[in-house]
């Protein structure tokens, strides 16, 4: 299959391009810059800068996770505005661009994420659950991107939306920023220690991707989170074992405030999300306990 990728640059971009190409798809990736984007992803990647380079070869599928990064310093005005222009306004314009083509793709896999469901304590979230409080921010954003993405579906495209979690790597995202602290002894829960944390090891949410672009019956929502979300003193607990090291220190929940202000919330609530469509549809997890993800990880 010929598959578009957005994003395909980022931190879950290139592993799914490479495992793409592995599976025997042809890949291009739409970019910001071409010449950037094909030093770090390989002549076997082609890259482009606009949807219609590709009019005399349409792709087949799209996977779409491009968006501004929600974890890279405080949420100011002008960062929420940025939160907005590179998911909503992004997708928007990639449904339209997919539209024009001739034949259309078949598919698009367009990424979400789980503060769909807002703050929800210990409540357990499917699929089947409602959105959160109209008033949280990232709630009214993932809304709008999810609406936006489901406009393909009107053009005749298979649509999902998978609402993605915390993402598991060494070399980016949430943890990369833990590992040192945590290698020096100084991590430890986060506030109250409470809070869900709903996390998927990189690898899974690749596989998951890849099996949503493939699988035809797939339709609809998917939480892109593993089986068993954990608390995050369970979780801080979980990689010290895996680092070797003592994770004792807490950081209050105030000094987190300071620090990242509003965005502190997401880190400070947290959500109890279950993948429940992707098990009963049959997708086999690599890593469903975080032990496992983690040594892996470390090791």
């Amino acid at each position: 299959m010929h598959v578009l990728v957005t994003g395909g640059t980022g931190f879950i971009g290139r592993p799914l391009c490479a495992e793409l190409r592995q599976r025997g798809h042809r890949v291009s990736v739409l970019t910001r810059s071409a010449v950037r984007a094909a030093a770090r992803l390989g002549s076997d990647v082609r890259c482009i800068e606009r949807l219609d380079a590709l009019a005399g070869d349409p792709p087949e599928g799209c996977i779409h996770l491009a968006g501004e990064n929600l974890g890279a310093g405080r949420w100011t005005p002008a960062r929420k505005r940025a939160f907005v222009d590179s998911r909503v306004h992004t997708t928007r314009h990639l449904v339209d661009g997919l539209a024009r083509f001739a034949p259309r793709p078949r598919v698009l896999i367009s990424a979400s994420a789980i503060g769909w469901y807002g703050a929800r304590g210990d409540e357990p979230l499917t699929e089947e659950a409602p959105p959160g409080a109209q008033h949280e921010f990232t709630v009214q954003l993932c809304q709008a991107w999810e609406d936006e993405a489901r406009r393909a579906e009107a053009h005749g495209l298979r649509v999902c939306r998978v609402r993605i979690g915390i993402v598991l790597e060494r070399d980016g995202g949430s943890l990369a920023r833990m590992w040192l602290p945590f290698r020096l002894g100084l991590g430890g829960p986060i506030g109250s220690g409470a809070q869900w944390m709903s996390w998927i090891h990189r690898a899974d949410l690749v596989a998951l991707l890849i099996w949503l672009l493939e699988n035809p019956a797939a339709h609809g929502v998917y939480n892109g989170t593993a089986p068993e979300p954990v608390t995050n003193r369970t979780f801080t607990r979980a990689l010290g074992r895996a680092l070797h090291r003592p994770a004792w220190l807490p950081m209050p929940g105030f000094v987190l405030r300071l620090v990242l202000g509003e965005m502190a919330d997401i880190v400070l609530t947290g959500q109890r999300v279950v993948p429940q469509r992707a098990l009963e549809q049959g997708f086999v997890f690599r890593y469903p306990e975080l032990s496992a993800a983690l040594a892996a990880i470390a090791g």
